[in-house]
């Protein structure tokens, strides 16, 4: 009888106590395949010249990186708000915050930087005292 309960206790084990579960081959091949579809489109986008102006293929080719940032994250990472309890989810949200923080930062020194030190020309010497 002692082995039976000490057999069900090494079950019990075997979730961790997380909640999410393993991923599925189901689920693998539907992460892979959004993940090749969200490749090829900016390919395709950049290959076919379908946008005239650069900078909107760049802002599609960005948010079609951001969905497959998630899909990476859903699919084969396993993030989800129920996995260890919440704090995979809080901790990805931490970082999201810290890397919108410095790289807004970032552009608005490097900008200021160029609109304030661009160099003189001829032209607005002219106009100095």
């Amino acid at each position: 009888m002692s082995a039976h309960a000490h057999t069900d206790h090494h079950h019990g084990d075997h979730h961790h106590g997380d909640a999410s579960g393993h991923g599925t081959l189901k689920g693998y091949v539907t992460g892979f395949v959004l993940a090749l579809i969200l490749t090829a489109i900016p390919f395709w986008l950049v290959m076919g010249d379908v946008f005239a102006d650069a900078q909107t293929t760049a802002l599609v080719i960005m948010a079609l990186a951001v969905a497959q940032i998630i899909v990476h994250m859903v699919y084969f990472l396993h993030m989800n708000t129920k996995s260890e309890g919440g704090w995979t989810m809080l901790a990805l949200i931490f970082t999201v915050v810290l890397v919108v923080i410095t790289l807004s930062g970032s552009l608005w020194v490097m900008y200021h930087l160029n609109h304030n030190m661009m160099p003189v020309s001829a032209h607005d010497m002219r106009n100095m005292p």
